[in-house]
């Protein structure tokens, strides 16, 4: 869980980064703050009680809930700079790549207005330049043992329903060479779980190295000795890497946790998604890995209510996941984002309400599924990394989880155990989405 009120002492003016939104926009924050730190400002993120200086907001414009998010916020600190609390307010990221010149109309009270990558430009308001000797440096707003390593930016699929390349254009993968460089220091800063993160891992070489490097990028990381597990988010299901699996079973390092956002089974929907996968090659995919590696957790998610999905369509997504019985899953309702081939194309003909029945009674599928899949977890003896203390208990994680989107461990905090640290937890007892236990 990603800790509030983080501070960095330094000598100097004070800066507080607000990040919203997803876990590449806190790498994005992560190292906005070492550069701000090594101007002589003393940073803090997401601090709740800040006073005096500059507010930095990291915002996020993907879908219409983080949009409203974003813009609550940025009017909150605006009302803090009106009661003079505050000097500054600088607004950055997603949102307002896209709707910068109407939210500074809406809200002149903001001083400053940058889109993505707009790093040179926050530290020239600054009075800083770039420290190019720092650019894989970070300070991590994570507790520290387990961090984000972001491989790529941009995507250059074409989703219909995807404002991604939009914001972020084209899909621009990082050098192998500098991702594993920027590993190794994390490593060095004692953390322990890495979790790559790209808006598609699959497409991870294609642009830079003319082919598929992931599998390659993986080989290396796992050469680093202190790093005890490497987790892979969002694996787009046309291309999957297949020698992932073949490198999950040869070394337990690389969490056999797979996630594959296949958004919808019905090949109609599929089709309007304007993905390249149908649903015979999804089928195939998913029994495919299940049959290799019958004991990873395979996550999905999936959008409910996208235009033109009929009752017929959801149904077979419904019977779909009663099937297959995915270890994890998130549903989203779908929703309009301008610029998108949805939103020119399509008329948004579901109702709200509708959309969120949907959601809902996948969810409710998906709370059985997890309930029957957590029963069979009691009396095992899993490896946990505990994440931090929180009232009476423990909270950790099972290889099969990932921090902030998955369930948790739970064990009283009568132990004796140290976040950070990995932890033999025999299961006691299990809820819908948590397991608890105590040590082994």
């Amino acid at each position: 869980m990603k800790p509030n009120n983080l501070t960095f002492k330094a000598p100097g003016k004070k800066i507080n980064i607000v990040t919203l939104g997803c876990a590449k926009n806190t790498v994005d924050s992560e190292k906005l703050l070492k550069q701000i730190e090594s101007g002589g400002y003393t940073v803090f993120h997401d601090y709740k009680d800040f006073s005096g200086g500059t507010v930095i907001i990291n915002t996020c414009g993907f879908i219409n809930d983080a949009k409203e998010e974003s813009i609550e916020t940025i009017l909150y600190y605006v009302s803090l700079k009106k009661e003079g609390r505050i000097e500054k307010v600088i607004v950055t990221g997603c949102l307002s790549e896209r709707y910068k010149t109407i939210l500074r109309k809406e809200i002149p009270e903001a001083d400053c207005w940058f889109g993505v990558e707009s790093t040179a430009g926050i530290l020239k308001e600054l009075g800083l330049e770039v420290r190019k000797d720092l650019r894989l440096n970070r300070i991590l707003t994570s507790p520290g043992h387990y961090a984000y390593l972001k491989i790529s930016e941009g995507c250059s699929r074409t989703c219909s329903f995807c404002a991604i390349p939009a914001i972020r254009g084209k899909y621009i993968s990082r050098p192998l060479e500098e991702v594993t460089a920027e590993a190794r220091k994390l490593a060095e800063n004692g953390v322990k779980e890495l979790i790559l993160i790209a808006q598609d891992l699959t497409y991870y070489g294609l642009d830079l190295y003319k082919k598929q490097k992931l599998p390659g990028l993986i080989e290396e990381l796992l050469k680093i000795n202190s790093v005890e597990w490497i987790r892979l988010h969002y694996l787009y299901p046309d291309g999957f890497p297949v020698e992932v699996i073949e490198l999950m079973k040869q070394n337990r390092k690389l969490c056999r946790y797979i996630d594959i956002p296949v958004q919808h089974i019905s090949d109609r929907v599929l089709g309007l998604m304007r993905r390249s996968h149908n649903s015979e090659e999804t089928r195939n995919l998913l029994y495919g890995i299940r049959k290799e590696l019958p004991d990873a957790a395979i996550r999905t998610t999936l959008i409910a209510g996208h235009p033109g999905e009929s009752r017929e369509d959801f149904n077979d997504l419904k019977k779909f996941i009663h099937e297959f019985r995915f270890n994890r899953l998130g549903v989203f309702s779908y929703s309009h984002e301008e610029g998108t081939y949805s939103s020119i194309a399509y008329k948004d003909d579901i109702p709200l309400r509708t959309k969120r029945s949907r959601v809902s009674q996948l969810m409710k599928i998906q709370q059985v599924i997890s309930q029957e899949i957590n029963q069979t977890m009691i009396g095992k003896t899993l490896r946990v990394l505990i994440d931090r203390i929180e009232g009476d208990y423990f909270a950790g994680r099972t290889e099969y989880d990932s921090p902030e989107v998955d369930q948790e461990v739970l064990i009283s905090s009568k132990y004796d155990l140290e976040p950070g640290n990995f932890y033999d937890i025999t299961i006691t007892w299990a809820a819908d989405f948590d397991l608890y236990g105590i040590p082994a």
